[in-house]
This record gives structure tokens, sequence and C-alpha cells, in this order.
């Protein structure tokens, strides 16, 4: 799909209010995939679909303020703004997710560890909004939303099925975890969702998509911190309820990472 772009320069628009109010704009607007802001120069650059010029320019002069147009060209001449990075990024922690994914539910189901499968399944849910980004990469602001809507309500159906098990599991006959096999594997699921964050935070996205990728990958760290320490606990014990703990805590995270992401669609 062809892609232009226009340059407006906006002499009022010289905070972060005024690029949120344009950003409130413009966000419905199917055409529009891409903004860029430069308030230094009070100049704002849309990307969008052919066609879609005219409604872009008529949304801002509604704001009132004076629009200068500075340039309209082909934005496939230079490249949309990281759209290509974007997929290759999301391509990676992507596969990272899913790997571990199958690594601690494996290992988790093995070792009869409640705080690894609840890590599994959160490592699953990245997955399904690092999918569901890329379904996102390249379409309007809308479809992004929406896209990070939907990763939301994503993460509370697995946060309630997640209570559920660790209920039925404090109130049934737990076999004691295996410390070792949680201790290796959240030091290595660790390592990799901390390679996740350094890529997410380098491309320093601020597309809701992309932040809500960020916002999960933080939670997964938190959550591997915690798997250890329930290990740790269980050696110490000898008791099963650090690890149902632990794993009623993640869900915790996961829930309120969810509503975070419900909120920044919003």
């Amino acid at each position: 799909m062809t892609t232009r772009q226009t340059v407006f320069r906006i002499p009022q628009m010289d905070c972060p209010c005024e690029e949120q109010i344009i950003r409130m704009k413009l966000r419905d607007n199917p055409n529009v995939r891409h903004l860029s802001f430069d308030l230094a120069k009070r100049q704002l650059t849309v990307y969008y679909g052919s066609g879609g010029k005219e409604s872009i320019s008529g949304c801002l002069k509604e704001l009132g303020w004076r629009i200068e147009e500075l340039s309209d060209t082909l934005a496939d001449a230079i490249g949309l703004p990281d759209d290509k990075r974007q997929k290759s990024l999301l391509y990676q922690v992507l596969a990272i997710n899913f790997v571990f994914f199958l690594i601690e539910v494996l290992f988790g189901w093995l070792s009869h560890s409640m705080g690894l499968i609840a890590d599994s399944l959160d490592m699953l849910a990245d997955s399904g909004v690092y999918a569901l980004a890329l379904f996102a990469v390249g379409g309007s602001l809308l479809r992004k939303q929406k896209t990070a809507l939907w990763a939301g309500c994503l993460q509370i159906a697995l946060a309630l099925w997640g209570f559920a098990e660790v209920l039925r599991r404090f109130f049934g006959k737990e076999q004691l975890p295996d410390f070792y096999t949680m201790m290796v594997v959240s030091l290595l699921a660790l390592a990799a969702n901390a390679w996740c964050l350094y890529l997410l935070k380098r491309h320093n996205s601020q597309d809701a998509h992309m932040r809500a990728g960020m916002i999960f990958t933080s939670n997964d760290i938190a959550v591997n911190l915690g798997v250890i320490a329930a290990a740790l606990c269980v050696k110490w014990f000898a008791s099963p309820v650090p690890d149902l703990a632990i794993g009623a805590l993640v869900f915790l995270l996961v829930m309120n990472g969810a509503w975070r992401i419900l909120r920044l669609a919003k």
C-alpha cells in the first residue's frame, strides 16, 4: 500500500500537552499510520495511506490552530519509520517468548511447580501479544490501539484461569516442587526476558502495541525473580506453599499489567 508523508508546522504545538491533543484528534482516523512530532521545530509529520490527506487536514483544522503545510511526499522513498525494524524486533521477541513458554510449561509440569507453569502461561500470553503486534505494524493508529486492547483482554483471561488453578492446588494434595529445576529454568527465563526488554527499550517506540510489549516484559522479569525466591523458600521450608504463593502473585502482576494495557489502549 502506498504511504505518503505530509509535514505540518503548528506554531501552537510547543509542549507534550498539544502533542496529546493532536494524537487524540487523529487516533480514530483510519488513514493515519504513524505520527512523528518535533516539538522544538513545532512540526508534525503524518504518515498515511493514499487519499487520506484531506480528512487529516480537516481534523487538524478543527483544532482552531494555525496549520501550515511544509511538504507532501511519498514516504516509500525514505521508508516509513520503524516498520521494518518493528517487524524484525517483534519476530525475535515472539520466538524467544514462545520457546520459553514450551520450556517452562514442560519443566513446570515435570517439577510440579505452579510458579513455572504460571510464568510459562505469562510467556504464552506475551507470545500472543507480540503476534497481535505484528498484525498492527504498519496499520492505522486505531488498529494499533485495538491490538493493545485485545492484548489486555488476553492477559485478564489467563490471570483468571491461573487463580482458579492455584486455588485447586492449594486445597488439594500438592507434591513438593523440584528446587533445582525451578532455579535453572527460572534463571534461563530471566536472561531471556532481560534480553527482550533490552531490545524493546533500544527500539524506543511510542506506539501503543510496542509499549504494551515493554510493560509485559518488565512484568516477566519481576516474575522470574519471584520464582527464584519461591524456589529458595521451597528448599528451605520443604513446603509447596511458597510455589503456590508466587503462582498467585504472578497472576496478580499479569492482571495489573492487563489493566495498564487497557488504559494505554484508551
